[in-house]
């Protein structure tokens, strides 16, 4: 469904649905949302299903796509500005996480995300040391109120 990293015809249907459903806030599980950011060449208004991952008190986007996933360059693009729906919009900032505090995070986030779990190469039971190596290549964003600034 992801040739080369990119959603294929039925990947992007399912997206479009999860998306959907996500955003009414209608479903059991708090870490399903819908993130809202302006394309960065289109300017419209790009919606993608997410998965939240919370992690040490704090709340984490997690691209299992990698650097070069769309949502990731636009959010890039928008300095990080962006709405989570979880039946409401909420306005966000989402801050960029060091390569090197990201290994906890990634492996919050494959607990939480089985549909993400052919696309990383670890597996729930690796060693912390796994997800390291991983890191550089599968960014995690902090989301944060718009009015907050930097990351504790």
């Amino acid at each position: 469904m992801y040739r080369g990293d990119r959603p294929g015809l039925l990947a992007r249907a399912l997206n479009r649905l999860a998306a959907l459903q996500y955003s009414t806030g209608l479903l059991a599980s708090h870490q399903a949302a819908t993130l809202e950011v302006r394309g960065r060449s289109s300017g419209r208004t790009i919606t993608v299903p997410v998965v939240v991952a919370d992690h040490e008190g704090q709340e984490y986007l997690v691209s299992m796509l990698g650097n070069n996933a769309n949502w990731v360059r636009n959010v890039r693009a928008a300095d990080g500005q962006a709405v989570l729906r979880r039946g409401r919009r909420q306005p966000i900032l989402l801050q960029e996480v060091a390569p090197g505090a990201r290994a906890p995070i990634l492996r919050r986030y494959l607990a939480l995300a089985p549909g993400a779990r052919p696309h990383l190469p670890v597996t729930r039971d690796s060693p912390l040391e796994a997800f390291a190596a991983i890191a550089e290549a599968h960014p995690v964003f902090w989301i944060s109120s718009p009015h907050t600034a930097g990351h504790t």
